[in-house]
């Protein structure tokens, strides 16, 4: 039987490899970090803090998110929102995505191509 300690490493590097996925999905609508990291917990990406602010930091800088700060509030929050250039790369993401689970459905059925 694989351990807990072997599982829960691939789990995150699978988990690893789809969060820049769902950041870009979720944030077609605007949110701030914090209500993200809740919404991709509730939808199975759970994500910490630590990882999730870098990444939104980077995908900034490439260009694939856009944000403003929201100062009508008591607290000041800086809310992201996926940027056109942002929606043109989920695009070939979700794509490459589809492909993968076709492929692996394939090796999983037994198809070959």
């Amino acid at each position: 039987m694989v351990s807990d300690d072997i599982l829960r490493t691939h789990l995150q590097e699978l988990r690893r490899g789809t969060v820049v996925v769902a950041s870009l999905v979720a944030l077609r609508r605007p949110d701030y970090g914090y209500a993200l990291l809740q919404r991709l917990t509730d939808h199975g990406f759970p994500v910490d803090a630590n990882t999730l602010y870098p990444l939104l930091r980077r995908l900034e800088d490439q260009g694939l998110l856009t944000s403003e700060w929201n100062t009508g509030e008591s607290r000041p929050r800086k809310f992201y929102r996926t940027s056109a250039e942002g929606e043109s790369l989920l695009d070939r993401l979700l794509a490459e995505l589809s492909a993968v689970q076709t492929s692996v459905t394939g090796l999983i059925e037994g198809v070959d191509r």
